[in-house]
């Protein structure tokens, strides 16, 4: 999940290397697609074990029943976020050799741990699936408790080497080469926690709400059984429960932003020059150094800062002009952050309003329009998660690594990426194709008449004590 990603209509400049704009494009796609991946390897087999906790706890069959399809579903999902994480591992030295020959002793550290919990992950989700029926019911979900530990883990060690590149630290640089490395301080940089803390929340937020989707759009079509009720309750419930505190935690990751990364906030708020009272611009964009037909809340952005009006926020003059972002980078970063928050407080509002019915009947709102909204709220998160990534990493152009390497001087110099960046859109496509059409097979399989006489894929259909 890392790279010197730009963003598709960031357009090479003048005297930036050929294969830049290629390397980038290529790195902003396999990442965009491979991050929506995530959750489901980290917080959705977390939701598929409280349905089998359920399930065995109450000895509810519906609960069950969902543990067993989401196990298969997961299983699809992560055979294909295998093949796309394995792209993006291959682009970091093939695309950006520069940032591998000279950091590579620092920057491998947390691949390393993540390839170790990747394994653990693979190996645990088989012994769960294949364990359906062939284990005692409390040995067979423990057998799954691995897989999200391990996701935390996989997913922690990404998020540790991205935030090495935001605020680098636990290396000894002399002449642009790594002469010591100090592995903790690698791996738990200044911006570790507060950016995995943000990733993780924002997993469960997604996951949450697109397997919540998925019910609220079949109850929409009249299928009220318990069983839809029940699958839209668990998962819905948990983004619900996860957004306040993602709120929090984006606010306070904003703040770790003004303070240790001055000129990606300053992106970020679209501020062309350092001052106080700074205004929050809603909207807009940057032309000729200055934003346009943004709507402006008085001393907003200094509010936020500092909570205080006169907060001073360093701006866009503050950035030596030969590594000041264009204004294009600019706008998409001040857009893609507006577009992260605006979304971000409307799944909130949703949350609240589910919380509020439930405490008051214990049921869902009756209206229509908020199973309509929560069918939404899938892909609302997945847009917030997208503009969360834009922010983070187009806000850090045009470094790769914040002050010791620059993007241009990552990339590499030789080979036709554009060729390259073809091929890796077919192989996505033939994968995502793929995936989509294996689970529309489960889906009508399962919702054929006698369907759980059938209900591995790929595998015996039933327990060979029954035979």
């Amino acid at each position: 999940m890392v790279s010197a990603i730009t963003a598709a209509t960031v357009l090479a400049a003048p005297g930036e290397p050929d294969q830049l704009l290629p390397a980038r494009e290529q790195m902003a796609f396999t990442l965009g697609f491979h991050i929506i991946l995530v959750p489901f390897g980290l917080a959705f087999t977390f939701l598929m074990l409280l349905a089998e906790y359920r399930g065995i706890r109450r000895g509810d069959g519906d609960a069950l029943l969902l543990a067993r399809r989401w196990s298969k579903v997961s299983a699809v999902l992560f055979a294909v976020g295998a093949v796309s994480g394995t792209v993006l591992s291959f682009e970091m030295g093939l695309l950006w050799p520069g940032l591998m020959r000279r950091f590579g002793a620092a920057y491998g550290l947390p691949f390393a741990v993540e390839g170790i919990f990747f394994f653990i992950e693979a190996i645990f989700v088989a012994i769960y699936i294949f364990g359906w029926d062939r284990l005692r019911p409390w040995a067979h979900f423990c057998s799954g408790l691995p897989v999200p530990i391990a996701g935390i883990g996989g997913t922690a060690s990404v998020v540790a080497a991205n935030s090495w590149m935001n605020r680098p630290g636990g290396v000894v640089v002399r002449d642009g080469r790594v002469v010591d490395v100090a592995p903790a301080g690698v791996f738990f940089n200044g911006a570790y926690w507060y950016e995995t803390l943000h990733m993780f929340l924002a997993a469960y937020i997604v996951a949450g709400f697109l397997v919540a989707g998925v019910y609220a759009a079949a109850m929409l079509k009249g299928r009220r059984d318990r069983y839809h009720r029940l699958g839209f309750l668990i998962a819905f419930t948990t983004a619900a429960v996860v957004m306040p505190a993602q709120v929090v935690v984006g606010d306070v990751a904003a703040r770790e932003v003004f303070r240790h990364e001055p000129a990606k906030f300053a992106a970020i708020e679209a501020l062309p020059g350092t001052s106080t009272h700074v205004p929050e611009v809603l909207g807009g964009v940057v032309i000729g150094g200055r934003v346009r037909y943004g709507v402006l809340i008085p001393n907003g952005a200094s509010l936020l800062a500092g909570y205080r009006p006169g907060t001073e926020i360093r701006g866009l003059d503050a950035i030596p002009a030969d590594v000041r972002p264009s204004d294009r980078v600019v706008t998409i970063v001040h857009l893609a952050f507006d577009v992260m928050v605006g979304t971000g407080f409307a799944l909130l509002a949703l949350a609240a309003w589910f919380g509020w019915a439930w405490w008051r009947r214990r049921d869902l709102p009756r209206s229509r329009w908020f199973l309509r909204a929560a069918a939404l709220a899938g892909v609302v998160s997945v847009v917030a998660l997208e503009s969360g990534w834009v922010v983070t990493e187009v806000g850090r152009q045009p470094w790769t690594v914040v002050g010791l390497l620059l993007t241009r001087d990552a990339v590499t110099v030789g080979g036709n990426m554009w060729a390259f960046f073809a091929g890796t859109l077919l192989l996505y496509a033939a994968v995502g194709v793929g995936a989509i059409l294996v689970l529309r097979s489960m889906r009508r399989r399962w919702a054929a008449p006698g369907a759980e006489a059938v209900e591995v894929p790929y595998g015996p259909a039933e327990p060979e004590e029954a035979r």
